[in-house]
């Protein structure tokens, strides 16, 4: 089982802090995701090279932000990795679409990487909230049709509709998405932001998160997939410690 804790890239010394912080309470910690966000200056596989030495290193990769007609960009990017694992996104839509089409979008960039870098495991992400369960389930299908071998999906809250999409799809390999929430702002932003689903017995504690961490890892354990947590600006060490 892999347990990723995802890091933001704000710069070589706060992913080195960090990763020394996670070593030292939790060892069975063995991989890190790194997303690639438009106001770092560090790029994901920037900082998955820094963190490489002593863990497992995934980093997140924009499709939008590589030409179709470019193909030596994309494959500089993926032949640096020092692990062969990556999860590829759409990326934020530009504010000029109009040759939207040039670009790649996430089908088209895990096809060419099942294509030109077959030994590189390519995840593809799943979001519980954006539309139907019909419409996801299918898109997460064409996905694994373009080469995904499995899935990092968006902080869940609810165990319920975890176990739903595990049993619609159940041949994926799963990261399950986990994110403490703690303000009823935070709260909030993420109903308006990303339409999350809450469970009505939901409690802006540290308590009530810290029960949901253990569960959803109970149930990636008993299912053989693994999970990432998302400490966002919780203090990581108050959220997992006893958990991890």
């Amino acid at each position: 089982m892999q347990i990723s804790i995802e890091l933001v890239p704000r710069s070589l010394d706060y992913l080195s802090e960090e990763v020394d912080l996670i070593q030292h309470h939790f060892p069975a910690v063995n991989t890190i995701n790194i997303p690639d966000l438009t106001r770092c200056k560090l790029r994901s596989w920037e900082g998955c090279a820094a963190v490489s030495a002593t863990h497992k290193a995934i980093p997140h990769i924009r499709a939008r932000d590589f030409w179709r007609n470019e193909p030596e960009t994309i494959l500089q990017t993926v032949d640096a990795l020092t692990h062969p694992s990556l999860l590829v996104v759409g990326g934020d839509l530009f504010g000029d679409e109009s040759r939207a089409e040039e670009r790649h979008d996430s089908l088209s960039l895990m096809r060419f990487l099942s294509e030109t870098r077959p030994s590189i495991n390519v995840y593809g992400a799943i979001d519980p909230y954006r539309q139907s369960f019909a419409n996801e389930v299918a898109y997460a299908q064409q996905k694994k049709e373009a080469g995904a071998i499995g899935f990092f999906t968006q902080p869940f809250f609810d165990l319920r509709l975890m176990e739903i999409y595990a049993d619609l799809l159940p041949d994926g390999d799963f990261f399950w998405g986990v994110a403490p929430v703690l303000t009823e702002n935070s709260k909030r932003y993420w109903i308006k932001r990303n339409h999350a689903f809450f469970p009505p017995d939901f409690d802006c504690t540290l308590q009530w998160n810290r029960d949901f961490a253990r569960d959803a890892l109970a149930f990636a354990r008993q299912r053989n997939h693994h999970i990432y947590f998302m400490p966002i600006l919780a203090d990581v060490v108050s959220y997992l410690d006893g958990i991890l």
